[in-house]
């Protein structure tokens, strides 16, 4: 008679054991998991519930105390967490994925087929597009409206270069915005060759043709940021920091994301003028799961590319030249007084040895003895060799690709001394002892396998040079992981909700189909997103 009382005791034992485990809605176990926590750096399982993970572990620990409907089992598959692009400009991404694309054209004719298939398709009334990089042909001089005007005499066209610092237009284009060989522009330049314009604009004197664009509707706005997201999302990107939005997109990037029809996570640079700035320095920080409204972008100088950076000796390769301040150093100055009175971040691109210097004494000047402030320079891309100090405090913002896409001419243009303080990764890294990775695009690929590539071996797709680009400006695999996720984080005032997996964070993480930490690094650029997830929810 005491058999079937024990029975009934054990079988009480082992449902009182079963409905202690937690429920939880996602469980993922049976990985190999990054997790860039450094008190715990791998794992192979965790559990989510409400879109965060309340445990990490191995399997048999996340199994013995939870239980979901949704339960994973990778079979080894490697998970990092949620990448984060530290310096893009997506809203962009999705608007140029309007118009013609002229990325890895390799000459004219090559990017006047382009617009010829794009406008039998379109039919468009004013051509746009994106991507033409001179350096790239074999003839690198700048183009001139001369073929455009023959192509497209009456119907305008305005085609940006690869960085976004040059335009290339036809006369209709400029007859529309009223440029003619009178006109004056400061912070930029109106190409001319024997007095005559050549159809070549550099930074500001772009503003005066885009001014006369037509305006997108509402429809092919939302279009534009969802084709954006689409493209990220698979390539496993879950937070991307916009550097430059204006106050309508950020309020559409807002509603969408309230409706639930836009996913990504996004930190905004608030794109400089007196109107936005005064505007959110009244409103001030906003933040929602995600969206995060509290730093300002500003441009110090142009581009290297299109010889806008500004430096402290003439260019190599233009004699005289030292290019252009975009934001005069008055304003600059007046900028970082207000924004280091204020709770908001500022982060400036800065790319020529001139800028990033007057930038670097100027946050200096204005923060003074305030702490955790997390400015940023933006690019840090030429730099003083007797400046690098001005880092401990302030964070470098860089884009790997840039290296490897500038490698082939950037001594060129600024010589053997001044290429030795470029790119310099690794030395930027060690002084502040983080350093942020993006890519810049849609100046670069999106893909950020290419940035993880590029960082680590510093050379191009194609493996030259044999022994990478200023190696000893290299970065580990520990180190570029961290600058992907949990450096990223920090620069946008998020590292403790994001960019590493552990306990109370969002489940914001990405499965590779190998791994990344350790297949030989010419694989890396092959590697493909298996899943990608945001706050515990697959969004590819």
């Amino acid at each position: 008679m005491y058999k079937p009382l024990i029975y009934l005791m054990s079988t009480f034992v082992l449902l009182a054991c079963a409905q202690e485990k937690e429920l939880s809605d996602l469980i993922i176990t049976n990985a190999n998991i990054y997790t860039v926590n450094e008190t715990a750096p791998k794992a192979e399982a965790f559990a989510v519930k409400d879109g965060r993970i309340v445990a990490i572990g191995t399997s048999e620990e996340i199994n013995d105390h939870y239980q979901s409907e949704n339960t994973m089992d990778l079979d080894g598959a490697t998970i990092v967490p949620g990448l984060i692009d530290g310096h893009c400009h997506f809203n962009n991404l999705g608007m140029f994925m309007q118009t013609v694309d002229l990325t890895g054209t390799t000459g004219k004719k090559d990017i006047f087929d382009r617009i010829k298939a794009f406008q039998k398709k379109k039919n468009a009334g004013f051509i746009t597009g994106r991507g033409w990089d001179q350096n790239d042909w074999e003839e690198k001089a700048y183009p001139t409206k001369k073929e455009l005007d023959k192509l497209y005499p009456s119907t305008p066209v305005a085609l940006s270069r690869i960085d976004g610092h040059a335009l290339w237009v036809n006369q209709a284009a400029l007859d529309l915005a009223g440029i003619n060989n009178s006109t004056t522009i400061t912070g930029g330049e109106i190409v001319k060759k024997d007095g005559r314009i050549t159809g070549i604009l550099v930074d500001n004197a772009m503003g005066l043709v885009w001014s006369v664009i037509p305006k997108p509707s509402l429809d092919s706005r939302i279009a534009a940021l969802k084709d954006a997201e689409t493209h990220c999302l698979k390539l496993g990107l879950t937070t991307v920091t916009d550097a430059g939005l204006n106050k309508e997109t950020v309020e559409l990037i807002d509603s969408l994301q309230q409706i639930d029809e836009l996913k990504m996570k996004v930190y905004a640079m608030i794109s400089m003028s007196p109107e936005n700035l005064d505007y959110y320095l009244e409103k001030g920080i906003s933040k929602t799961d995600r969206l995060h409204i509290r730093s300002f972008k500003v441009y110090a100088d142009g581009a290297l590319g299109s010889r806008g950076a500004t430096l402290k000796k003439p260019y190599s390769d233009r004699e005289g030249h030292y290019g252009t301040m975009v934001t005069s150093l008055e304003d600059l100055s007046l900028i970082a007084k207000k924004l280091a009175r204020s709770e908001f971040q500022m982060n400036t691109h800065a790319i020529g040895d001139s800028a990033n210097s007057y930038v670097l004494k100027t946050y200096a000047k204005e923060l003074k003895s305030q702490t955790n402030r997390r400015w940023r320079i933006e690019h840090a891309q030429v730099i003083d060799l007797d400046e690098f100090d001005y880092f401990t405090e302030i964070i470098p913002s860089v884009q790997p690709t840039h290296a490897t896409s500038d490698m082939y001419w950037a001594e060129d243009r600024i010589g053997s001394d001044r290429i030795q303080g470029a790119y310099a990764y690794k030395s930027l890294l060690e002084m502040n002892g983080r350093i942020v990775l993006g890519t810049d695009f849609p100046v670069e690929k999106v893909n950020p396998m290419l940035t993880f590539y590029a960082a680590v071996s510093r050379k191009d797709l194609k493996g030259y040079p044999e022994n990478g680009f200023q190696i000893k400006n290299a970065l580990n695999r520990e180190e570029t992981l961290k600058g992907m996720t949990i450096w990223a984080a920090y620069a946008n005032f998020e590292d403790k909700e994001k960019g590493s997996l552990e306990v109370n964070k969002y489940a914001d993480f990405v499965v590779l189909d190998r791994d990344i930490m350790t297949v030989p690094i010419k694989e890396v650029p092959d590697i493909e997103i298996n899943g990608t997830y945001i706050n515990g929810e697959k969004v590819y």
